[in-house]
């Protein structure tokens, strides 16, 4: 009888066992945390502490990526099988605590039975080997004109690398990345390493502050990487296409002096450890606030009916979100409100201070028309779900100038020095984690010194807008087919 080696005996004996354990299981499902928008995002029993991700890019965009995803987590309770959000590549293995574990695909999750139950308090290492598809069509991968971006928010990281696909869950990300050596790759945070092959380069970059999965950001292309200083020494690092480096440098310089306005509107830091703008070369219908390099369309710079302003204030925009999205991340979609609304509040501040668009001009449209954004995608803190198959239609103008319009009545309300203090307070006590629409209830009571709860609960979820403080000659159309 043929001797087996102690190393094949332990890969059989945990095949077996695995085996076994999933004999007794029911069949895989999906599963989720109960995210009312999004219901099969997130997974229960586990906490993610860090992503440590691989890619390898051949240069050729028709390809899927290899790729191996690390995730090191603690379980949260005991875990016979572990759920992953994970769709649109394939799984070639699949590693718990060093050991060979099943899998199975259930609708857009991967669910694995490791060898053994992990039991709460155990520390997780999960390893799978898989590919990661560059369709692109609906959010993840986006191919540009000379390489990849990344689009994930809101629910399509795990279309890229498998994940516990859900902002209330963040964690710390490395990225190793190789590609031909004519390319340039950027990722979240900053460079530690950048090792040469034969005729390619592996890239890895790592972030110093916990992130969402839908923030994440790898851009590989021909790509001119720019770097300037911004306040305090800050690393100011932008990513563009090298034919136009020239051309986009006008944009590029205004990032110092952006970020120096927000820190003074809110009496803090910027609070990572590098920002950036990257423009790519693709057609995305969006920009989006992907942490420390927020992703534009190059149309953005380039189209001539685009006056200086307002492409000023979108810039703004997405820089505010570092703040409102990125360092304090919504624990669940429908807080969506808070990213989006604030970041549209100090976009419309920004284009009153430096273009003379006038905040209350704004505000006063949006109250207008805000009855009817509430019919269509229901009202700011309790949006409608995003249709079947368009996860971005979530993103409609109630969540954008409809939010804003709360923190404009919340500041009518309590006067500016108070709203002020809500804001520092805000991104302060809630740096590097998640909040939610009850915390920015009870942050604005606290500041005010009385109960808020019943001025701010019919403008988050009412299907009509409130009076507005201080402005009762304001009026709100009515929705097409309501006559009241």
């Amino acid at each position: 009888m043929p001797l087996i080696s102690p190393r094949l005996r332990a890969v059989l004996l945990a095949a077996a066992s695995a085996s076994l354990v999933a004999a007794t299981l029911p069949a895989p499902v999906p599963l989720g945390i109960g995210d009312p928008l999004f219901p099969e995002l997130g997974n229960p029993g586990y906490d993610v502490r860090a992503y440590d991700i691989g890619f390898t890019y051949g240069g050729d965009n028709t390809e899927p990526l290899e790729a191996v995803t690390r995730i090191d987590a603690l379980a949260t309770e005991r875990l016979e099988r572990i759920n992953l959000d994970f769709s649109h590549g394939t799984v070639r293995s699949v590693e718990v605590n060093g050991a060979p574990a099943r899998f199975a695909s259930a609708s857009e999750d991967l669910v694995i039975t490791p060898a053994k139950a992990v039991d709460p308090g155990m520390p997780l290492r999960i390893t799978v080997g898989h590919t990661s598809d560059t369709g692109g069509k609906k959010g993840g991968w986006i191919r540009t004109t000379d390489g990849l971006v990344m689009a994930n928010q809101a629910d399509a990281a795990h279309r890229v690398f498998p994940s516990n696909d859900h902002p209330s869950d963040k964690a710390y990300f490395t990225f190793h990345v190789t590609a031909p050596q004519r390319l340039a790759v950027v990722a979240n945070g900053l460079p530690v390493a950048k090792t040469r092959h034969d005729a390619t380069t592996t890239w890895t970059y790592r972030t110093e502050h916990s992130m969402a999965t839908e923030l994440a950001q790898i851009t590989i292309g021909d790509s001119a990487v720019i770097h300037r200083e911004g306040p305090h020494g800050l690393p100011v690092r932008d990513v563009v296409p090298a034919a136009d480096r020239e051309l986009l440098e006008p944009w590029l310089a205004k990032t110092p002096e952006q970020i120096r306005w927000m820190e003074r509107q809110l009496g803090t830091p910027y609070p990572f450890e590098t920002y950036g703008v990257l423009i790519a070369g693709a057609v995305t219908g969006f920009e989006l606030e992907t942490q420390t390099l927020s992703l534009f369309e190059r149309s953005l710079f380039t189209r001539t009916e685009y006056p200086e302003w307002y492409v000023d204030s979108v810039m703004v925009h997405e820089l505010s979100h570092q703040w409102f999205g990125d360092s304090v991340s919504p624990r669940s979609w429908s807080d969506l409100w808070l990213n989006e609304g604030h970041a549209s509040w100090y976009e419309a501040l920004y284009a009153q201070e430096h273009a003379r668009m006038p905040l209350e001009t704004r505000m006063r449209e949006a109250y207008r028309q805000s009855d009817v954004w509430r019919a269509a995608g229901g009202p700011p803190a309790a949006p409608e779900p995003p249709t079947a198959g368009h996860p971005i239609s979530l993103f409609r103008p109630v969540v954008y100038d409809g939010s804003a319009l709360i923190l404009y009545a919340l500041r009518q309300e309590i006067g500016e020095q108070d709203f002020a203090r809500v804001e520092r307070s805000w991104v302060r006590d809630h740096r590097d984690g998640t909040a939610t629409t009850a915390d920015f209830t009870a942050l604005a009571s606290e500041v005010a010194g009385r109960d808020l709860s019943a001025f701010l609960e019919p403008w988050l979820y009412g299907k009509k807008t409130p009076p507005m403080p201080g402005h009762p000659d304001w009026h709100s159309v009515a929705p097409a087919g309501n006559s009241t």
